[in-house]
């Protein structure tokens, strides 16, 4: 299991994050993407490392470069709060990049996640039970929060963003689109985040958090299929987010089967299981699948 973890976290790091960062914000983003691939080196590194010196302090290099692009989550949200109060830019529509309400929550949530994820990584290579957590568990924290944190976040706002901002690629939206959009765009970082409380108060604070989660991400895969990928030209486009959209019925299942068992009892996926099934799944054909097509989006 360790090694399959680790290429899904390398993943993550050297091009997930980055390649989100350009889609969050091109401009403001552009010297953070463009250095991220440093830090994520030496954290891609540590992970091949034994635990000790030298891969904690490799591993804290990333966590600082990731506390840093953490911080700008709360001005991201500050400018969000200002413009809606001013009633948006001129012309009355806030620019594409600092979109207020729902989707700026769920970007600001993706800024923030790789901190967590990094937090978890520095002390499972210092092989401290941090919180007294297991280190099997951190070590499993680092891909959750670089994807359903960083990952997950980052397209329910895409796809809130779009649907605000850019009727034209959803032409056949249907009704109640909107409502759907805004529910994926809060429930996304608000699921993640209870999951991540389940961790500290019980297993079925965690089934909770899980099931926001899912249905959040399945509004996702739906609004997805229904109205982004109807109005893309490009095939590859299309067959990048029909694959991302269908790879989340069935992971999002796994996580609440996995998350259910733990809660009931009930015979549910080992952990290893897990790791080649639901995590292979989300990293290969959500995330890598959704990032290319929305870097393929706005180049179009």
């Amino acid at each position: 299991m360790t090694v399959l973890v680790n290429l899904i976290v390398t993943l993550g790091m050297l091009y997930v994050v980055p390649a989100g960062l350009r889609l969050i914000d091109p401009a403001g983003l552009r010297t953070a993407a463009r250095l991220w691939p440093v830090p994520a080196a030496l954290g891609a590194l540590c992970l091949w490392l034994p635990r000790g010196i030298p891969a904690t302090a490799l591993a804290a290099l990333y966590a600082a470069a990731a506390l840093a692009l953490a911080t700008r989550a709360p001005a991201r949200l500050l400018e969000a709060r200002r413009r809606s109060r001013a009633g948006g830019s001129a012309g009355g529509a806030p620019p594409r990049t600092t979109v207020s309400g729902p989707a700026e929550v769920a970007v600001c949530t993706a800024l923030v996640s790789p901190s967590i994820a990094a937090t978890a990584l520095v002390a499972e290579r210092a092989g401290y039970r941090l919180f007294g957590f297991d280190l099997d568990i951190l070590a499993l924290t680092v891909p959750h929060f670089h994807f359903a944190g960083f990952t997950a976040a980052l397209v329910a706002g895409l796809v809130c963003r779009a649907g605000a901002t850019a009727p034209a690629i959803t032409p056949g939206s249907a009704p109640g689109s909107a409502t759907l959009s805004r529910w994926a765009a809060y429930s996304v970082p608000g699921g993640t985040l209870l999951v991540l409380l389940g961790y500290f108060v019980d297993d079925w604070a965690e089934l909770a958090g899980a099931v926001v989660l899912t249905t959040g991400m399945w509004a996702v895969a739906l609004l997805t299929w229904r109205n982004i990928r109807p109005g893309v030209r490009d095939r590859t486009t299309g067959a990048l987010l029909g694959t991302s959209a269908a790879v989340l019925v069935a992971t999002m299942l796994l996580a609440l089967w996995w998350a259910a068992g733990e809660a009931t009892g009930i015979t549910h996926p080992t952990l290893t299981w897990m790791a080649a099934t639901h995590g292979l799944g989300n990293a290969l054909g959500f995330a890598l699948c959704s990032v290319l097509a929305w870097r393929r989006l706005t180049v179009d």
